[in-house]
């Protein structure tokens, strides 16, 4: 875990310095011929706990490291969007525990926002990549394209009403609605209630927003071929994973500059699961865990 570590560290610090100095190089978005949006983050959960069946699996942290890049071109049919993710979760799990100790994703991002009127814009969005346990267990069954269809009515300057759906063969409940709003509520005061990160933010400068909220993740993945064998239950060899967490949490939004926005926060992760669904084996929250999360995002 220790490499792990070291290894999702320096890659989100080489990400963090990158987009700092492009950041606090330029203004606007002159330099560059597209426009575009970013992400660079990591996470670091404490010691926790899940549970199955009267075993338990104690004592394991867990760092989360996500980088994104999207270019959004404008077209006649609308914004484009066309990029690329790299998330991976890594656990520090004790000897002889039948879970993965990673899980990982290489995905491109293809997506249109479309304007329809004033008041209706239409996003939709699929991401095809790789979902398993790490680059040296690749096969094609390992390929996924979950995709997203949402759209937002501008109700009025101050409020917005969200409604979309996400579609993953790969899940137990394949398809999940989801509703939304975003609603302004004073001069400082927005209630973003989006998922996956809704929170309340409060603007106490014009370049320094305090928030509290939650964030909730939900991604399938598979594991190699000898999993299974290797856990003592043959059924998990290849099995598909679904790994959900719920975080409830505070922070800042600090801008840096026109482009680049540093985000600090830290909470309790109350919410975790690891369920093969189709080989009915499920570990469930057992002792929930503080968190940190550190990120740098923006659009240029």
């Amino acid at each position: 875990m220790k490499m792990s570590v070291l290894r999702s560290l320096v890659l989100i610090l080489s990400a963090l310095i990158f987009f700092v100095g492009t950041g606090l190089s330029q203004d606007s978005n002159g330099f560059w011929p597209l426009s575009g949006e970013f992400v660079a983050e990591g996470t670091y959960v404490g010691e926790g706990d899940v549970e199955r069946g009267g075993k338990h699996v104690n004592d394991f942290d867990e760092i989360d490291s996500t980088l994104r890049l999207v270019l959004t071109p404008r077209t006649k049919l609308g914004v484009l969007r066309f990029g690329a993710e790299w998330q991976r979760f890594s656990f520090g799990l004790p000897e002889g525990a039948a879970l993965p100790n990673t899980l990982q994703s290489f995905s491109t991002i293809i997506g249109l926002d479309m304007q329809f009127s004033d008041s209706i814009i239409v996003r939709a969005e699929t991401q095809p990549g790789l979902y398993n346990t790490g680059l040296g267990h690749l096969f094609w069954d390992d390929f996924n394209m979950p995709f997203v269809i949402g759209g937002t009515y501008i109700f009025s300057p101050s409020l917005q009403l969200i409604l979309g759906v996400s579609v993953n063969v790969e899940r137990k409940y394949p398809v999940l609605p989801a509703a939304g709003v975003r609603w302004k509520i004073g001069q400082q005061w927005l209630l973003d209630a989006v998922l996956p990160t809704p929170r309340l933010q409060y603007e106490m400068t014009r370049n320094v927003s305090l928030y509290a909220g939650a964030t909730v993740r939900d991604a399938t993945f598979r594991v190699d071929d000898e999993f299974g064998d290797s856990h003592g239950i043959p059924r998990l060899n290849h099995a598909v994973i679904t790994y959900s967490e719920v975080r409830t949490g505070a922070g800042f939004d600090w801008k840096i500059s026109p482009i680049v926005t540093f985000t600090g926060e830290v909470g309790y992760q109350p919410y975790r699961d690891f369920d093969f669904y189709r080989a009915e084996v499920r570990y469930h929250q057992d002792g929930g865990a503080p968190y940190g999360t550190i990120s740098l995002h923006g659009t240029f």
